[in-house]
């Protein structure tokens, strides 16, 4: 816990009792899509021998090796605030064993969870000079929420498929095939950082924290020149600005990703933040580990299809609105689709006003002889 003094050149908030989790389960947090993949994962017999087979074929010991070789071990010795970090954060989400941490000289701000028998959490030096202690809690606690879920199975199944894509290329739709299992992986790892991030929440326990981690994340050390409020006005705006064709370069900006963009990160964590079902978790009504086993597959995928179909209900984005005028049956959608992509942004037609030239029943006026 913080104590109020200066450690390490970073300054320290003042000490504050944070809610402990005892006994949680990553399905607590999880977003709906990720849950649903790793309950299906969890429930295929022989998915830890797969996987870890797999593991062995990607340089994760070279890797383990590496850090361990040219990186500085986070300790009570080394980077002191940071073991206290990582043990607070092991603490407050219930994992028994504390990971091994590195801090590796690299001036891009990142962090990583790797590692499927043992997850080791890394993170640049430029993350740990960017970042104040609370904003570096909520990574932390980003961090330790992936390998409490497990979720260097993606990034490992991704590697692998990813190699495996290269080596297939010459095979007629042999490459297509894998790349299209790959954007799925994508998009299920995509949905894990989202879920990370609110581990870091539990965590920190300072949305406003985790707000300006991820805005200086963007926008680098200048705080004094943002503002978070503005910050979220982005994604508001980027969800519902433009047209279809801006919605179809969304998609294709995305899809190479293994993050979603910044500022969507940041309006959904603090949409969770103000959900019913981070308030619960906070009041002490979460899923228990225990119970894991005990998950239903059919019930996860009913709730994963039920979150995308609400985004798809709510988003402003003008192919959302389009996705779900349909599903709805709008009586104006094919006048819309007549007046072009500006269609699904303008403001829908009113009823024309009459012509102040036109007779009594609407009609123009015929000419007079």
């Amino acid at each position: 816990m913080s104590d109020g003094h200066q450690h390490n050149g970073h300054e320290r908030v003042p000490g504050r009792q944070r809610r402990r989790f005892p006994g949680i389960s990553s399905r607590a947090y999880e977003h709906p899509a990720d849950r649903s993949a790793l309950v299906a994962l969890r429930k295929l017999s022989g998915f830890d021998t797969v996987f870890k087979a797999l593991s062995g074929l990607l340089p994760e010991r070279s890797l383990r090796l590496l850090f361990l070789s040219d990186s500085v071990r986070v300790s009570d010795r080394q980077f002191a605030h940071l073991n206290d970090m990582l043990r607070d954060a092991c603490y407050i989400l219930d994992l028994e064993r504390v990971p091994p941490m590195y801090v590796n000289q690299d001036p891009v701000p990142n962090a990583m969870c790797i590692g499927l028998d043992e997850p080791i959490i890394v993170v640049t030096t430029g993350l740990v000079e960017l970042l104040d202690e609370e904003e570096m809690r909520a990574v932390v606690g980003h961090e330790v929420g992936h390998a409490l879920s497990g979720h260097a199975v993606y990034r490992t199944v991704l590697l692998f498929l990813t190699s495996l894509a290269v080596r297939v290329a010459w095979i007629p739709l042999g490459n297509v095939a894998i790349m299209a299992i790959v954007t799925a992986l994508r998009e299920w790892f995509r949905k894990s950082e989202l879920s990370a991030d609110r581990a870091g929440l539990l965590v920190g326990q300072d949305v406003q924290a985790s707000m300006r981690g991820l805005m200086k994340i963007a926008g680098g050390n200048h705080l004094h020149e943002m503002n978070v409020d503005a910050f979220l006005e982005q994604a508001e705006e980027y969800e519902s600005g433009g047209d279809l064709r801006d919605s179809v370069l969304k998609i294709l900006n995305v899809l190479p990703r293994s993050h979603p963009f910044t500022t969507v990160r940041a309006a959904e964590l603090k949409k969770w933040a103000a959900s019913r079902d981070h308030q619960r978790i906070m009041d002490g009504h979460y899923p228990r580990r225990e119970d894991d086993k005990g998950a239903s597959v059919r019930d996860s995928w009913r709730e994963s299809a039920g979150a995308y179909a609400e985004e798809v209900r709510t988003s402003k984005d003008p192919l959302m609105k389009l996705v779900s005028d349909i599903a709805g049956g709008a009586g104006d959608l094919g006048d819309r689709v007549r007046r072009g992509f500006g269609g699904f942004t303008g403001p829908k037609p009113g009823p024309s006003r009459p012509d102040p030239a036109d007779d009594a029943d609407g009609n123009p006026p015929r000419d007079q002889a």
